[in-house]
């Protein structure tokens, strides 16, 4: 999950605490697409798989779409930073964890594992003897809002629950993938998915994923097209409104902790890249007795305050030490 290099969310207070926060094998940005649109195409594909044909079993849509999510994240989350969802990616890209160079990419590798997904199952269905037309089944979980609401929701109502769901979702992904290790996170976003998707259902459908939404429209009714604009405002807002207060975040990092970012674009597109986490300290009361009040020595000291002023302290200190021994020979005539 945390595969694509990003500057994750709380890697100011892992610096804090002393963790090192290492870098993940980049596999190329084709490489993280294709592992993108096999993730939407196994997340699309059983979701509907179980809306369609076993709604009424021991597993609900909502809980199959969290399930399935966690899974792909486990799956493939190691080569993509596993995001699945236009609303993740841009969420992720705006906190500034995610390249811009990789957002389209990404995105269209997700509508295309969508729409492959519904693509099979539209044609598993057609020529059934006892499915004589598939677009009602499309129509029955495509989402809509208004009088093709479940529970006829007005549009205000259906634009406010899907910006928060998406909000919602995209905290969880962006702030879970920094604290949890990758099993954790992925069930922690899973479970979010379905909980928030179950909230949804009565009242748009559950969208929070534009690439599902898409898919499913392309093979149902006309409405379903025609109210497809609300399911890719509301969740792409909800995930906009997220990644800006993460990256807000990100830059109110006290001077005490900092986190550096160095990324390395090749030629072919590919990025990688190293994220190193230091901790900084005030510079301002360098004196004698400070440093004999924290506990530090000379050396603690020049490391603290970096690279480019260790040789200007290493000199101070030398000198020190020629003026002491200039003092003791003195003493001595």
């Amino acid at each position: 999950m945390t595969a694509e290099p990003h500057n994750p969310a709380g890697a100011s207070a892992a610096a804090a605490e002393g963790t090192t926060i290492t870098s993940l094998r980049s596999y190329g940005l084709l490489g993280r697409s294709i592992a993108e649109a096999a993730g939407s195409f196994l997340l699309v594909l059983a979701g509907l798989g179980v809306s369609f044909f076993n709604p009424s079993g021991g597993l609900s849509a909502p809980l199959a779409f969290g399930l399935v999510l966690a899974a792909a994240m486990i799956a493939f989350g190691y080569i993509s930073g596993g995001h699945f969802l236009p609303t993740i990616t841009i969420g992720s890209a705006l906190a500034g964890r995610t390249s811009w160079k990789a957002v389209l990419p990404y995105i269209v590798a997700q509508l295309v594992g969508a729409l492959f997904a519904a693509l099979i199952l539209w044609v598993s269905m057609t020529g059934h003897p006892q499915i004589p037309e598939t677009q009602p089944f499309f129509a029955a979980v495509a989402n809509g809002f208004a009088e093709n609401s479940a529970t006829q929701f007005p549009l205000a109502g259906a634009l406010l629950t899907e910006v928060i769901a998406a909000a919602l979702l995209t905290a969880v992904f962006l702030g879970a993938g920094t604290r949890l290790s990758t099993a954790a996170s992925a069930f922690a976003v899973g479970v979010t998915y379905a909980a928030l998707l179950t909230f949804l259902v009565p009242i748009t459908g559950g969208s929070i994923n534009p690439a599902r939404s898409t898919a499913v429209a392309v093979f149902a009714e006309p409405w379903a097209i025609e109210q497809l604009w609300l399911f890719w405002l509301a969740p792409l807002l909800g995930a906009a409104i997220t990644g800006l207060i993460y990256r807000s975040l990100d830059f109110a990092v006290p001077a005490s902790a900092a986190v550096i970012v160095e990324e390395t674009f090749e030629d072919d597109g590919d990025f990688a890249a190293e994220t190193t986490a230091a901790a900084g300290v005030d510079t301002a009361g360098s004196g004698d007795e400070d440093r004999a009040g924290a506990g530090r020595t000379d050396a603690d000291d020049a490391a603290a305050r970096g690279f480019f002023e260790a040789d200007s302290a290493e000199a101070s200190r030398e000198d020190g030490e020629q003026d002491g021994g200039n003092a003791s020979g003195s003493h001595r005539s």
